[in-house]
């Protein structure tokens, strides 16, 4: 029977980590989430977005890509120019 709830225990998904709290204190710090670097920031809140004043993290698309399985900078070896592309000398 404890065999069993073991296995049946294990089978569960794993649920996923939380994202550490943006708060005051962590303000300006970067944590990797869902694959994106993203930054503690404060936002002002408005009568428009009907939001109050709050920390929050930016993770917006033009934060850059964290973690595994991030493609490298450049897909050519180093060393050799891109296809396509002529590299003329410079005019004196």
């Amino acid at each position: 029977m404890r065999a069993l709830a073991v296995l049946l225990l294990s089978a569960l998904p794993v649920s996923a980590q939380e994202p550490p709290r943006c708060e005051a204190e962590r303000l300006g710090t970067l944590a990797c989430i869902a694959g994106r670097l993203c930054e503690c920031r404060f936002e002002r809140g408005g009568q428009i977005t009907g939001l109050p004043d709050l920390f929050r993290w930016d993770c917006g698309a033009l934060r850059p890509p964290c973690g595994e399985g991030i493609l490298p900078a450049t897909p050519w070896p180093q060393g050799q120019p891109q296809p396509g592309i002529i590299l003329l000398p410079p005019r004196r």
